[in-house]
């Protein structure tokens, strides 16, 4: 096994790197900025290096700092965790060329399932359902009108490169087309570098569902089932659990097909995730591959006893998985709330000092938090301070349990999203599970707040 492993990221994800590291026998080295030198990361990691000031394009996205921190301190290999570099290609191209082990899938699969026209291709060949729209790349308005017609309006115009919610227009009619056409390609451009746009059926009422999948080196590839992550503010995720309430046995075993059916097309190896929208009919269609850990991965761990950050080590190393398909069983119901430091109904962020905090504990609740009394939350960086996870043996269970857990979590001295969950987590629609992707959203907006 590994050594050392470098952990290129910081915060919640960084910590759960290093724990995985630790119970494993692996040493670990924490790269920081300059404005994280008292986080949490660094003070549990063997070793910790400063890689740059505050900013992330200086510091958790300078390549350069990351491997020399790698080679000053003898890393055989880097945990790219989630965002900053860990979908970046080329990054993992210049860890291997460099004689490191990279702890996600090879450069040729992220780089397929980056570009979304290239991966929607992959997944026609490999039969996984795709929304109506462009077979790829749409190059000028005469186009983007033929197709929009094939496919019905409403239709959505994408970044290829695209991600986060950015780089998308929903069109209506064929009249406001040529304008939004032209709005998708130049901010595509702007924000991705990469100006291709492709149009798809825009789905109106759906469901987003996504599909773990594990691969290893020896063409084992293996699905955790499925994960319901429809609670959705402005593209992002909120609350996320698995399984999803929606999804009967017969969809599930089709779903999961399709999810592993995308990872084969790509040969892929580690942990990904591949993404649905669902129709209220239990159609589905792939939208998108995440060839990375997912910030929501503890639900599907919990559900199946799979520790996935380990296992994403393990298959690194080149071992093969220790398990069959069969040998995953789905047990009881988990849910994950993220805990931002933001006002709860007007998203500003609240960086500060931390004059308290207190986790919740008790029966099957997990906190992953870099939080602790004292601790500065700088404003540079993403909102998210904490995931509060639960498990029960049903969703109605877990449910209580996760209103339980909410109801204990202090965190004094910044504004935290926790009134947020407290009040989706006691709305009838949500208990019932009656949601799509716009069901956040319009509760918000009927709310007045």
């Amino acid at each position: 096994m590994f050594h050392k492993i470098l952990i290129a990221n910081r915060g919640e994800i960084a910590v759960r790197i290093i724990r995985a590291c630790k119970e494993m026998g692996i040493l670990t080295v924490a790269v920081y900025s300059e404005a994280d030198r008292d986080a949490m990361h660094t003070r549990l990691a063997d070793e910790s290096i400063c890689i740059g000031p505050a900013s992330g394009s200086l510091s958790y996205l300078n390549i350069a700092a990351i491997m020399a921190a790698a080679e000053l301190t003898d890393a055989e290999a880097i945990h790219p965790g989630y965002g900053f570099l860990a979908e970046n290609a080329s990054f993992a191209e210049i860890v291997t060329e460099s004689g490191l082990n990279w702890i996600g899938p090879s450069p040729e699969s992220m780089r397929i399932m980056g570009d979304k026209v290239a991966a929607k291709q992959k997944m026609a060949e490999a039969s996984v359902p795709l929304v109506p729209g462009s077979d790829g790349a749409v190059a000028d308005v005469e186009e983007a009108k033929i197709v929009s017609k094939k496919a019905g309006f409403p239709v959505i115009v994408k970044a290829s490169a695209g991600g986060g919610g950015r780089g998308m227009k929903v069109v209506h009619s064929e009249a406001s087309l040529p304008n939004a056409f032209s709005m998708c390609q130049t901010e595509a451009g702007t924000v991705f570098g990469d100006s291709t746009v492709f149009i798809e059926k825009f789905l109106e009422e759906p469901r987003h569902i996504e599909v773990q999948v594990l691969g290893d080196k020896h063409g084992n590839i293996i699905h955790l089932f499925e994960r319901e992550c429809s609670m959705q503010r402005n593209n992002q995720k909120v609350l996320e659990e698995a399984p999803s309430p929606f999804v009967d046995a017969q969809t599930r075993k089709k779903l999961c097909a399709a999810g592993v059916a995308a990872a084969k097309a790509v040969n892929y190896v580690g942990a990904g995730t591949i993404e649905f929208l669902m129709n209220p009919d239990k159609s589905f269609y792939f939208i998108e591959m995440n060839t990375r850990i997912q910030v929501e991965h503890p639900v599907s761990e919990w559900i199946t006893g799979v520790d996935l950050v380990e296992w994403q080590i393990r298959v690194a190393f080149g071992e093969p998985l220790a398990f069959t398909q069969n040998e995953i069983k789905m047990k009881g119901h988990a849910i994950e709330c993220r805990i931002n430091a933001e006002h709860p109904f007007k998203f500003t962020p609240s960086p500060g000092t931390v004059e308290l905090y207190h986790a919740p504990g008790g029966r099957s609740v997990r906190v992953d938090s870099f939080l602790y009394t004292g601790y500065v939350i700088p404003p540079y960086y993403d909102s998210m301070i904490a995931k509060i996870i639960t498990h029960a043996r049903d969703r109605p269970k877990c449910i209580r349990r996760m209103q339980r857990a909410m109801d204990e979590l202090v965190v004094l001295g910044v504004t935290t999203n926790q009134e947020l969950h407290q009040r989706l987590l006691a709305n009838p629609g949500f208990q019932s599970a009656d949601f799509n992707i716009h069901f956040l959203e319009r509760w918000l907006n009927q709310m007045h707040l």
